[in-house]
């Protein structure tokens, strides 16, 4: 197969491949409501899914909706979630959060980039898991992964997560945008890790400029 020469055609390719390596790409988080997904993303900052989805049961079973978990003592919060990292911090935003949906958005989760945004403990990567994961819109997260790995195939020189998304958003439809990044973050976790990549089982090596060199 000929090597994709540019970077939007590198950025296509790699979609593709990895497309047939994790055909069922699927965020690792577990959540069953868009408000869920919202708490256990805040709680994933520095901090592992598995650590999350192990803290996450019985924070959401006491204070599983925003009213609950608006009206709650922070020191409580805290004692749910302090086997995660920054546990102090997180519990006061979720608590910002959940009183800024009530105050705000009748407690529901809003759809908007801009609206997301401007809730405590939420920035672009956070708010496009939620809108591509939970709400069927269009939205890419950049995480260490994405941005490591789209720098080493060359599809973007880019350090800034903002404009590795925006970069790499006009390189793909809209509707792939959340795959796409579940899936590098995935071939980031199994195969192109940040110190000795396998490239000798990696699916991109026959077109990644860095393969067999980092």
């Amino acid at each position: 197969m000929a090597k994709p020469r540019t970077p939007e055609g590198r950025c296509r390719r790699t979609n593709e491949e990895l497309k047939s390596t994790f055909p069922e790409a699927e965020c690792e988080l577990d959540f069953e409501t868009p408000f869920q997904l919202l708490v256990a993303t805040i709680l994933s900052a520095q901090a592992t899914d598995k650590s999350v989805n192990k803290a996450t049961p019985k924070l959401f079973k006491v204070y599983g909706t925003p009213e609950k978990l608006a009206a709650a003592e922070t020191v409580k919060i805290e004692k749910v979630i302090k086997t995660i990292g920054l546990f102090r911090s997180k519990a006061k935003n979720l608590q910002g959060m959940a009183q800024r949906l009530l105050m705000e958005y009748n407690g529901e989760v809003p759809c908007d980039m801009d609206d997301l945004v401007t809730l405590p403990g939420v920035g672009r990567k956070t708010a496009n898991v939620v809108r591509s994961v939970s709400l069927g819109l269009p939205g890419l997260p950049v995480d260490t992964h994405v941005s490591r790995i789209v720098q080493r195939l060359g599809i973007t020189q880019e350090t800034d997560p903002v404009k590795i998304e925006r970069a790499v958003g006009l390189m793909l439809p809209d509707e792939e945008h959340g795959e796409f990044s579940l899936r590098v973050i995935l071939h980031g976790r199994q195969v192109c890790f940040a110190r000795k990549p396998n490239c000798v089982e990696c699916v991109l090596n026959y077109f990644c400029p860095v393969a067999f060199k980092v």
